[in-house]
């Protein structure tokens, strides 16, 4: 039997295709800011034709916050996306966008539910106007109550408890995560489609998204106590002579290989014994005792997962 079409067969000097299941599918964005635009790419990724509707722009290219405070990420988020300039709080800019709404697919935007209803653009409306648009509303919050709140990536970060003493996070989680949920998003409701013929509408939230990255806090995982968030000696950062490395021996042959490596020949790598504070001490000694590329080339030639940071913040 000869293999379907969209079978992928890979081997050691192959590399699978890139997949396009958005091919054909026609997406407007009416959202600004970063999760909005990076769900988009992502969807221009999957073979998706994608449009974005921005404000007037007045002494500046784009009037997307974006552009003024990170140009580079803003350049690279719109690689390949159509732009558009409209007012949509007049009768030209209403127009244009329900021009361009007669042949789209889905409808990606970022305002608050108050701000959407303004512009006319609550989903009853859109469904009876273009009943085959679906869309993807990306909110502060699911929760009705919180919806119309107020709110960034840190506000989100924060409420999830994932800021910690004070530091700015490493990157943006909240809106990244919700960029992925987001295009999920629009494959879920163009599946939803297919099913019934008729367009539909999913809502994401920003906090929901940062509570979903903080469930392995919750489950005390990445807390002090937790295997991987430092309880266990072969998941840690260490010092070494010229700079830091990070360290993931978490499985027990892979824990067994440090240890022989750093002189704990008799440690079967048990997370009984990595918890150890013998095993966590020798481990430190050996780690401050030599430089990071003689480091490197010890967990090659082991295959230990390790990465050099550089670098690394006091």
């Amino acid at each position: 039997m000869q293999p379907s079409s969209h079978t992928v067969h890979t081997n050691a000097t192959q590399t699978a295709p890139t997949l396009q299941p958005l091919q054909g599918i026609r997406i407007l964005s009416l959202a600004l800011n970063l999760p909005g635009p990076a769900a988009l790419l992502r969807c221009h990724r999957m073979g998706a034709q994608c449009s974005k509707l921005e404000p007037l722009a007045t002494a500046s290219h784009s009037a997307d916050p974006m552009h003024a405070y990170s140009p580079a990420a803003y350049a690279q988020l719109h690689d390949g996306i159509t732009l558009l300039q409209a007012n949509l709080k007049t009768e030209a800019g209403q127009a244009l966008l329900h021009q361009q709404l007669a042949q789209t697919d889905v409808l990606l935007t970022s305002f608050r539910p108050s701000a959407l209803a303004k512009l006319g653009l609550e989903w009853d409306s859109l469904h009876t106007q273009h009943p085959q648009l679906c869309m993807v509303r990306i909110f502060g919050s699911t929760q009705p109550a919180e919806a119309d709140h107020a709110g960034h990536d840190l506000t989100y970060q924060a409420e999830a408890g994932l800021t910690d003493h004070g530091q700015l996070p490493a990157s943006l989680f909240a809106d990244m995560t919700g960029a992925v949920m987001a295009s999920e998003a629009v494959l879920q409701v163009l599946m939803a489609r297919a099913r019934s013929t008729a367009g539909h509408c999913l809502d994401i939230g920003l906090a929901q998204a940062a509570q979903w990255l903080a469930l392995p806090r919750q489950w005390q995982m990445t807390t002090a106590q937790g295997d991987v968030g430092g309880a266990h000696a072969g998941y840690r950062m260490y010092r070494c002579q010229d700079g830091w490395v990070a360290l993931a021996a978490l499985e027990p042959h892979f824990a067994m290989r440090i240890c022989q490596a750093v002189g704990l020949t008799d440690c079967n790598g048990s997370v009984q014994q990595m918890r150890t504070p013998a095993v966590h001490a020798a481990i430190e000694t050996f780690m401050q005792r030599h430089r990071r590329s003689h480091i490197a080339a010890m967990a090659a030639q082991s295959d230990i997962p390790l990465h050099l940071i550089a670098d690394h913040p006091e």
